[in-house]
């Protein structure tokens, strides 16, 4: 204790004066006990982790944007930081950001995602084409990000497009190769859709994502016999589908819907299964 910080207690010799200014404390933290208890379960009632208080403490004591950049990105990680995943924090740091870096490379292709997420598609497509044209082809991720808000606009040609330039970087991506089928079936063009998806489960990157996709553009082109021999095996990897899986196929989604994600998919294949054997039993019936 500092010499002059002294009390009941000097020098820390407890004496009798100093034995009642104990059970005085004792007393008055009985009194404050039930606040305190009241309090703590506020906090666990809300769950807000500790780790957002520390943050808030930290960034108000030092605001920079790549602080802000990685507490952003931490929020939006339901991968690596799935407790912490918190899509309106991670936008209010990716704000931040914009405000103390406006030329920060990738905020921009961030906010367009969180946009994107949210439904807010002309929002999301005038962000990811500000930061195309600040940045070009040196983040190619954003063309991917464009590819997937154009085919959510029903914009299925400049989709492409957008796919197309993401794939010259990354060409065995199979998220981005299933959703450039996806946008190429929806365009009329399902022969070039099944031709994309094949090339790629010929070279053994199978899962049950692919093979769905494979059977529906199957499917569309006529080939029953194919469109059954990838959804026979789609059904089979989709019982093996985990969370984790589905997180990352679908990075930056909320993961408390991740099951329910899983249950979709799942019910997709079922329903295509049923749909491919029902055409497979009316065709052969007219050749009766």
């Amino acid at each position: 204790m500092h010499g002059e910080e002294r009390g009941c207690c000097d020098n820390g010799i407890l004496s009798a004066i100093g034995m009642r200014c104990a059970r005085e404390r004792y007393r008055a933290l009985w009194i404050f006990a039930p606040s305190i208890i009241a309090f703590i379960i506020a906090i666990w009632v809300a769950r807000v982790p500790i780790e957002n208080t520390w943050e808030d403490v930290a960034y108000t004591i030092v605001s920079s944007a790549e602080r802000a950049y990685q507490y952003g990105s931490r929020h939006f990680d339901a991968v690596a930081h799935t407790d912490l995943y918190d899509i309106d924090r991670a936008e209010y740091f990716y704000g931040e950001v914009m405000k103390l870096d406006p030329a920060h490379k990738y905020v921009r292709h961030q906010r367009a995602r969180i946009a994107f997420l949210e439904g807010q598609f002309p929002a999301a497509l005038a962000l990811i084409n500000a930061q195309i044209e600040l940045f070009g082809t040196t983040t190619p991720s954003s063309h991917y990000v464009r590819g997937l808000v154009l085919g959510f606009m029903e914009r299925y040609k400049e989709a492409a497009s957008s796919f197309e330039t993401y794939l010259e970087h990354y060409p065995n991506n199979w998220a981005a190769v299933n959703d450039y089928a996806w946008v190429l079936l929806k365009d009329g063009r399902s022969e070039d859709a099944l031709a994309i998806l094949e090339q790629l489960l010929n070279k053994k990157q199978e899962n049950a994502w692919l093979l769905n996709s494979a059977a529906i553009t199957a499917y569309e082109v006529g080939d029953l016999q194919k469109a059954r021999e990838y959804i026979q095996r789609a059904h089979v990897l989709v019982q093996g589908v985990t969370r984790d899986m589905w997180l990352i196929a679908y990075p930056g989604n909320d993961p408390r819907v991740a099951e329910e994600g899983i249950a979709a998919l799942r019910t997709s294949v079922e329903d295509n299964m049923h749909a491919i054997d029902e055409q497979k039993e009316i065709n052969e019936l007219q050749l009766l």
